[in-house]
């Protein structure tokens, strides 16, 4: 009997798993204890006023202590409203506590927005002198980024009434496109399920029916369509609100903001979506060997996702956190023994509901509490690599509580890092098992399809943001017909001809909240691809040995900058030529499923 045939009703539904958030509170606590120990601490500070530069280590060290409680209890108490929220956008209540929050959190730290200008304005000299001592080792590298905002900061004032007004403009802004969004339910045929959540709608383009696959992207645009000018609305709102605090801040580009909180350079950032446009022949010609496999002249933007293994058969819940949990035990113990943890104690919130926020993430909580995982479950293969994804991160986060708060969490260019290596070692395990060429070919085509979605798909986003920002800082405002025109015409250059662009697929951008809450993050996906890729071949090529190495990084969490954290495991992130050779290695498996394809007689 195989692990199909035992799955249930409930198993391929996973249902029942949900996250118990209640230990976030402290017990005989309520959220506004917290919010009300920060604002007593954060009170305690405002001594220091006019004094932070000139603290000594000691004094600092003291002071940092105490933001960093304040932190904690700010995590602790924004986590609970945000991650109760994500399980339903449609009640009230929570969205009403994530409105608190904001209030609350915003009144509480811009007490302290003194604190930073007046560590922004040190002398250098003396912030080297204090930075060398250890009692600040659980703050320095923190500290260190915080100065490379000070060419960017305002007044106090100004920074405190920014501060008090993003309640209403970008931050009520997003909560705004999430409630939209997770109500968009589009209307399946029949037998496919009638309404259902839009990202189970989405699941469905996986199917290897066209009929179903093209229905099915029928009905998310026809869902998309109501909603569409409201949402255009939003999305022109937050450009202009980005555009004028560009502006007030003196960044160059649309997404020079984005790249200092990434520790990196605007010319490194460009030379990665150089690198990767530069190598969209790859993209381009796996649809091409789709399209063979699939027996069409060309495929369609709805085929882009299609199973090539026919009708994808479901996976159960305890099936696939087996498939992922020995994986992650092949490579290291320690890291299931993590698995276990996120599987057995009510951290993982699994099951597709109306109002769920639709995708998955990890929330890191903070070092005195465990993180958390959403999922949206809908048995499919690719949800399998989904939980490894998404349990790379939670391990990432769980390894990384022995840091500070201040140094628990990497920069989005390294936050990948884990989750892209942790799905990469669930798959070479899954294939070293495949010898039949169908199954391998199938497989390959898998690798490739998260390979092509997580550096080429995300890098033509990041055209479309550079084109919409750059569009309504130098235009205007952008119609819902210019929306479609750029995502049109920055999709196709990635696609090329070896993908037909439908009419429908133009107001597909309009769902994508990457857009919305963190302008410029998407190429951070392509950077901790290739990075991960560059990782998993060293430990190809040193096995076991480079387990401990590894460790290390997600232990380090962002104590070190970018560059220093791909030392750690031997990589070089300063070289231009490093994104090379992990396009290089996603070339080699396109490669390789070509002559799988070959070999299983599918062409």
């Amino acid at each position: 009997m195989t692990a199909l045939d035992d799955a249930t009703s409930d198993d391929l539904t996973a249902a029942g798993v949900a996250w118990d958030i209640d230990s976030i509170i402290p017990a005989g606590s309520t959220i506004d204890d917290l919010y009300d120990e920060a604002d007593r601490l954060a009170a305690g500070l405002e001594g220091l006023r006019g004094r932070v530069g000139s603290l000594d280590a000691a004094a600092l060290a003291e002071a940092m202590t105490t933001i960093g409680q304040i932190e904690d209890l700010l995590a602790r108490a924004s986590n609970h409203a945000q991650l109760a929220f994500s399980t339903d956008t449609a009640d009230p209540a929570r969205g009403a506590a994530v409105a608190r929050d904001q209030q609350r959190t915003t009144e509480i730290r811009t007490r302290l927005i003194f604190f930073d200008l007046e560590w922004a304005a040190a002398d250098d000299a003396h912030v080297e002198a204090v930075l060398a001592d250890p009692r600040l080792s659980f703050c320095d590298h923190y500290l260190a980024t915080q100065r490379l905002m000070r060419h960017h900061l305002l007044s106090e004032v100004e920074e405190t009434v920014l501060a008090e007004q993003q309640q209403t403009g970008a931050g009520a802004w997003s909560r705004l496109f999430d409630e939209v969004t997770s109500a968009i339910e589009p209307e399946l045929p029949e037998a496919m399920g009638g309404k259902v959540p839009l990202m189970m709608a989405l699941s469905h383009l996986s199917q290897g029916n066209r009929d179903a696959r093209r229905a099915a992207a029928d009905a998310v645009t026809a869902a998309l369509q109501p909603g569409l000018r409201t949402r255009a609305f939003v999305y022109n709102t937050l450009l202009q609100d980005k555009a004028l605090s560009d502006r007030r801040r003196r960044f160059p580009t649309w997404v020079s903001s984005r790249n200092l909180a990434n520790e990196a350079s605007d010319e490194s950032v460009q030379a990665l979506v150089d690198a990767v446009v530069g190598r969209y022949d790859i993209p381009q010609r796996w649809y091409r060997l789709k399209a063979g496999v699939l027996g069409l002249e060309q495929i369609a933007d709805f085929d882009r996702m299609a199973s090539v293994a026919g009708d994808q058969r479901p996976y159960g819940w305890s099936e696939a956190t087996r498939i992922v949990r020995d994986a992650y035990e092949s490579f290291s113990p320690e890291l299931a023994a993590g698995v276990d943890r996120f599987l057995t104690e009510g951290w993982i919130d699994a099951p597709l509901r109306p109002g769920k926020r639709g995708g998955a993430f990890a929330a890191p909580i903070s070092p005195t509490h465990h993180p958390y995982v959403l999922l949206n479950w809908s048995s499919q293969a690719r949800d399998v690599a989904t939980l490894a994804h998404e349990l790379g991160h939670g391990l990432h986060f769980l390894l990384a509580r022995e840091q500070s708060i201040f140094h628990m969490t990497t920069p989005l260019t390294v936050a990948e890092t884990a989750s892209v290596f942790g799905e990469t070692v669930t798959s070479a395990r899954l294939l070293a098992e495949l010898d039949d060429p169908n199954e391998r070919f199938s497989f390959l085509a898998g690798l490739l399809e998260d390979s092509i979605a997580t550096v080429f798909r995300q890098v033509a986003m990041n055209r479309f943001e550079h084109a919409v920002h750059t569009h309504r800082r130098e235009v205007g405002e952008l119609s819902v017909e210019r929306f479609g025109d750029l995502w049109a015409e920055t999709q196709s250059a990635m696609l090329g001809d070896a993908v037909e662009i439908t009419d429908g697929y133009r107001s597909w951008w309009s769902y994508i909240p990457h857009f919305i809450h963190t302008p410029g993050y998407v190429y951070a996906y392509a950077y901790g691809q290739l990075l991960a890729l560059a990782v998993y071949a060293r430990y190809q090529a040193e096995g076991d040995a480079f387990v401990p190495a590894y460790l290390d990084l997600l232990r380090a969490g962002g104590s070190r900058s970018p560059e220093e954290l791909g030392r750690i495991v031997g990589c070089d992130l300063t070289d231009p030529a490093f994104w090379n050779d992990g396009l290089a290695i996603i070339e080699g498996q396109l490669t390789a499923a070509e002559d799988a394809a070959r070999a299983a007689g599918r062409l």
